[in-house]
C-alpha cells in the first residue's frame, strides 16, 4: 500500500492554487468526466501515503519522573506476549560493569495497560508503563503542579557532549534540568520494552536479534566474527560483565573501565547487533527512505551517545579494493536457507541495495563516552556566564553492553516494521500465512 507514489494536484500544471479552480474541476478539466474511478484511486492513495508504515511507536516520560510510557500500534492480533521475556530484556539493559547507582534503585518491569488481553495482543494500540522507583526522591523537585521553586534542582552549567546547552537554547530554558530529564538515556528503557514485543513478533518469522561488545576504550576483540551459537550462550548468562564473547578481551575491557573509575572519567566503545534468520527481501531500493540499511542506521543512531553506525564491515571496506570486499555468490541446494544461493563472506552485513539478502544482518554502533564526569570539564554558568566546572549528577562510567541491548530493540523494531510493510496482516494467522507464501516463492525461484 505504501508504494502508491502519486502526483498531488498542486504539483500538476493544470492545477493552480488560489485560481478558483476546485479539486473536482481540475480532474474534469485534465482527465475528463469519465475518470471518476481514477480520481477515487488518487484520493485513496494520497490518504494512504499519509498513514506511513504499519508499525508506529513512540515513548514519553522523564528520567526522574513518575513513570516512563511506551506506545506501539500495528502489532497484529494473536501474538503471544511473554511478560517474563520482556522483563528479562529490561533486566539485560540494566547490566554491565561500570553502571551507576541508579541501577541499584530501579528494577524495571513492564506494566501493560492496553492492547494485550489474556496473554495475547488484540490488534489495538499497546501502552506500557514502566515505573521510576527513584520518583519518590524527586516528587517535590519535579512536581506536575507549580510546587515550591526553592526545591528545584538546577543544572546550572551545561556538560560538554550532553544536550544541556543545545536543548536550553532550543527551548529557551534558563538552565538545563528539563533538557536532562528527557535527553537522558533512561528513555531507552521504553524502547527496550517495545523492542521486546518486536522480538516476539519476529520469532514467529524465525528471526532472532542479539548483540555483543567488540570494543571498550582501546581494548578490542581481535576477531569480531562471532558464531551465532556463541551469542546465544552470552544471552543465557545470568551475570553480565561486558557482554564480550572472548574472556581475554573482556578482561582487557574491564581494565579500561577500571581506569575510568579511578580517574573520574568515562569510557565508550563499540557494540554489534546481529539479526539472524532474516529472509531476503526486507527493505527496498525503490525510494531513498525505504532502504533497510538507512532505516537501521537512523534507528541505532537515534540512541543516546551513539555517534556512528556501520553496516557489515563498512569502514574497513571503504579502505579496501572491491575484489576483497564483495561477497562472492555460490549455489548449493544442500546449504539452502531461504534459497540455494550462498555467500563466501558477509562484508555487506546482510544488506545489498537497501534490501536484506538472506545473510545475517550486522549493525555496529560506536558509542562515545558518557558526558557526565566525576571529574568535570570546563563550562560556563548559565546565569552569570562565568567559567565553572560542568554540572555533575549520578551517572554511569561505561554503558556499552546496555547500549547494545537498546540497539537490539531498535533493530528489532525496524525489522518488524519492514516485515509488516511487506507481509501485512491484521492477525498473526494472516501475517504468517503471507510469510509462508513468500517462503514458497523463494524456494521456487
Amino acid at each position: 500500500m505504501r508504494r502508491a507514489y502519486l502526483c498531488p494536484p498542486f504539483f500538476c500544471p493544470a492545477f493552480i492554487p488560489n485560481s478558483g479552480i476546485s479539486y473536482n474541476q481540475w480532474f474534469e478539466k485534465s482527465l475528463g468526466r469519465g475518470h471518476a474511478k481514477l480520481k477515487t484511486r488518487v484520493v485513496t492513495a494520497t490518504q494512504t501515503l499519509k498513514t506511513g508504515p504499519m508499525l508506529r511507536y513512540f515513548t514519553a516520560g522523564e528520567s526522574h519522573g513518575e513513570t516512563l510510557v511506551a506506545f506501539i500500534s500495528g502489532i497484529p492480533a494473536g501474538l503471544d506476549v511473554d511478560q517474563q521475556f520482556i522483563n528479562r530484556e529490561l533486566w539485560r539493559r540494566q547490566q554491565g560493569f561500570g553502571r551507576g547507582g541508579r541501577m541499584k534503585i530501579e528494577k524495571d518491569t513492564a506494566h501493560f495497560v492496553s492492547g494485550v488481553r489474556h496473554g495475547k495482543t488484540i490488534g489495538s494500540p499497546i501502552a506500557i508503563l514502566l515505573e521510576n522507583r527513584d520518583w519518590k526522591n524527586w516528587q517535590e523537585v519535579l512536581p506536575v503542579e507549580t510546587g515550591d521553586p526553592e526545591k528545584h534542582k538546577r543544572v546550572a552549567s551545561p556538560r560538554p557532549g550532553h544536550a544541556d546547552l543545545a536543548g536550553a537554547l532550543k527551548y529557551n530554558f534558563p538552565e538545563a534540568r528539563y533538557v536532562l530529564e528527557r535527553a537522558s538515556a533512561r528513555e531507552s528503557t521504553s524502547r527496550v520494552a517495545l523492542g521486546a514485543l518486536a522480538k516476539l513478533f519476529l520469532r514467529g518469522l524465525g528471526i532472532e536479534v542479539l548483540s555483543h561488545v567488540i570494543a571498550v576504550g582501546k581494548a578490542a576483540l581481535a576477531n569480531a566474527d562471532v558464531p551465532w551459537q556463541k551469542l546465544q550462550e552470552l544471552y543465557g548468562k545470568e551475570e553480565v560483565l561486558l557482554n564480550c564473547a572472548d574472556p581475554e578481551a573482556e578482561a582487557r575491557m574491564r581494565a579500561e573501565v577500571d581506569h575510568a573509575l579511578r580517574t573520574g572519567d568515562s569510557v565508550g566503545g563499540v557494540f554489534e547487533v546481529v539479526a539472524h534468520g532474516v529472509p531476503p527481501g526486507l527493505g527496498t531500493f525503490a525510494q531513498w527512505d525505504e532502504r533497510l540499511d538507512g532505516l537501521l542506521a537512523q534507528a541505532v543512531m537515534s540512541l543516546q551517545a551513539v555517534k556512528a553506525v556501520e553496516i557489515g564491515t563498512g569502514v574497513e571496506s571503504a579502505l579496501s579494493f572491491g575484489s576483497s570486499v564483495h561477497d562472492e555468490i555460490g549455489y548449493s541446494r544442500a546449504e539452502a536457507k531461504f534459497t540455494g544461493f550462498t555467500r563466501a563472506s558477509n562484508h555487506a552485513g546482510g544488506i545489498e541495495g537497501g534490501i536484506s539478502n538472506g545473510e545475517d544482518i550486522l549493525v555496529r554502533g560506536y558509542l562515545k563516552p558518557i558526558s557526565t564526569l566525576r571529574r568535570p570539564l570546563g563550562s560556563v554558568d548559565f546565569e552569570t556566564r562565568e567559567p565553572v566546572k560542568a554540572a555533575y549528577e549520578r551517572s554511569d562510567v561505561c554503558v556499552v553492553p546496555a547500549a547494545g541491548v537498546a540497539a537490539e530493540a531498535m533493530v528489532a523494531l525496524t525489522l518488524a516494521r519492514c516485515a509488516l510493510d511487506k507481509f501485512g496482516g491484521d492477525s498473526m494467522t494472516e501475517t504468517l500465512r503471507n510469510f509462508e507464501g513468500y517462503q514458497q516463492q523463494l524456494k521456487r525461484f
